[in-house]
């Protein structure tokens, strides 16, 4: 007789105050994996300092992780799916916490750039899981709260990481930032063990093995090259591979998940305009606001001359209106619709990104301080009803994969914005710098077109005179860099909103 392959019945949900324990696990752990790349960004110099780093190696202490992340983000997500997603959460906060950890024992480079690429690969299996249980535990009626409060956390954390390492790095090594990370995977390990449902698809589905291996080449590969392509150059040989490489097992992944019978990623569900619509919406203001991100940082201590801890600070009303308007979002999205209120999200934050381009040479904070609230709540009106727009599109049995899908667009916009807005902003800056570079000695000139801070550090080392006008001229230039860069930036969001736009309008025709 043939066995029945229906699915079993879903086991009933947890009561409310269940439901929300388990909601603020999820978001510590989330909190704690996004939160890690932010915090980096602030302990870098210290880090360069103590490791003696070159800026090659600096660039992969920062990229393994994300290159790890971004490329095994579909495969965590069906591993769950497929195995449990509780015990891929709890596998994967614990090789976060152990590889994080470590970092604190050693002083080789080498080491430090691999054991980041081992937490990459427990993010990779952690963020997922974090959307993928909320979905699973709230009813419809709630799981727009739910995604909304993931939602402004996936996007607070970062700030607030910053934060949390500036305070840290005021009284301890940049070795401290580790081990919190490493103590707040425990934690959530702990509690998530004791407190998180287990849930998982039908036990006759087939994990795609071959799909998997594809998007981590295609999607790794890809990501390789964006990081890769502001540093070597656009033409270097490695670049090139890596782009050719990802092309190629992008193309090969499409191939093989339309022909299998059991996809890892079905990629027709793109037709659908929720999910399509959302990974544009995502995708767009990923790109403009890990841009603002990284080029922030560095106005607000080079330019405004802010310590690590009051940069921190000077972010946290981005934070707060994250966090504060995105468990509100769904509701507005409900009673006006999707589309308004995703175009009200993009507005906000491409008139955020014009209020700092217009003022910041010589804004001060009142001006940064307008437009990082603008951002927040515009981060919190695009990003919540987009998010909710993924899941809601596909099954429950594939949740796994839909978080893992919504996270990649984040990643893969956020690894764009650095690498894209950053090459606008590289490309001002030395166009503009080049006059005065060009007549200082040659180790001055070189640290002066490589950054602003070698343009200041080489200035310390001139006379007087000249010095001041090497410090004038590279930040002259910087703001220059920056302000062209947001204005890369607002064309970005402008061209995802209208596109995404358009794509829920033919629904609503078709309806």
């Amino acid at each position: 007789m043939q066995q029945s392959t229906a699915p079993p019945t879903a086991p009933p949900r947890p009561g409310a105050a269940r439901r929300t324990a388990v909601l603020v696990v999820m978001c510590l752990a989330l909190a704690v994996v996004v939160g890690m790349l932010a915090s980096l960004l602030v302990a870098v110099p210290d880090i360069a300092r103590d490791l003696r780093a070159t800026e090659s190696e600096l660039q992969w202490i920062m990229n393994a992780y994300g290159v790890a992340f971004a490329g095994l983000l579909l495969l965590g997500g069906a591993l769950g799916d497929r195995y449990g997603r509780k015990g891929v959460l709890l596998a994967g906060l614990a090789l976060f916490a152990l590889s994080s950890g470590a970092v604190v024992w050693t002083d080789d480079v080498t080491l430090v750039i691999g054991l980041r690429g081992l937490a990459g690969v427990g993010a990779a299996l952690v963020m997922p899981m974090t959307l993928s249980i909320i979905t699973h535990v709230f009813p419809p009626e709630e799981r727009g709260r739910a995604v909304g409060i993931w939602s402004g956390v996936s996007f607070g954390s970062g700030l607030l990481a910053v934060l949390l390492a500036g305070g840290l790095l005021e009284a301890y090594s940049w070795r401290s930032v580790f081990l919190t990370n490493a103590v707040l995977a425990a934690l959530a390990l702990a509690v998530a063990a004791a407190i998180a449902p287990a849930s998982k698809q039908t036990e006759s589905a087939r994990l795609d093995v071959v799909g998997a291996l594809l998007s981590v080449i295609g999607i790794g590969a890809l990501v390789f090259g964006i990081v890769e392509g502001p540093e070597l150059g656009w033409s270097d040989g490695s670049v090139i591979t890596g782009f050719a490489l990802g092309a190629v097992g992008l193309a090969a992944f499409v191939g093989w998940e339309l022909r299998t019978a059991h996809p890892l990623l079905d990629v027709r569900v793109f037709r659908l305009p929720g999910v399509s619509a959302g990974s544009l919406i995502i995708t767009a203001e990923s790109i403009a606001m890990f841009g603002f991100f990284f080029l922030g940082l560095q106005y607000l201590q080079q330019i405004l001359g802010y310590s690590p801890i009051r940069s921190g600070l000077a972010l946290v009303s981005m934070a707060l209106g994250a966090i504060l308007f995105s468990p509100v979002a769904p509701g507005f999205a409900k009673r006006y619709g999707m589309r308004a209120v995703m175009g009200l999200g993009m507005a906000l934050i491409a008139a955020g990104l014009g209020v700092l381009a217009a003022t910041v040479d010589g804004g001060g904070l009142w001006p940064f301080l307008a437009s990082t609230t603008l951002l927040g709540a515009g981060i919190a009106f695009a990003a919540t009803p987009a998010t909710e727009a993924i899941v809601a599109a596909l099954p429950p049995e594939k949740q796994g994969v839909a978080s893992a899908l919504n996270d990649l667009t984040r990643e893969l916009g956020g690894v764009l914005g650095i690498a894209v807005l950053g090459s606008v902003f590289n490309t001002t800056y030395r166009s503009d710098i080049a006059d005065t570079a060009h007549g200082l000695p040659a180790e001055a000139a070189d640290a002066t077109r490589d950054s602003l801070a070698g343009a200041l550090r080489a200035a310390t080392e001139l006379d007087d005179r000249t010095g001041a006008r090497l410090a004038d001229a590279a930040r002259e230039a910087f703001n220059s860099g920056m302000a062209n860069a947001l204005l890369g930036g607002i064309a970005v969001v402008a061209l995802g909103a209208v596109a995404a736009v358009a794509l829920l309008s033919r629904r609503a025709d078709r309806g």
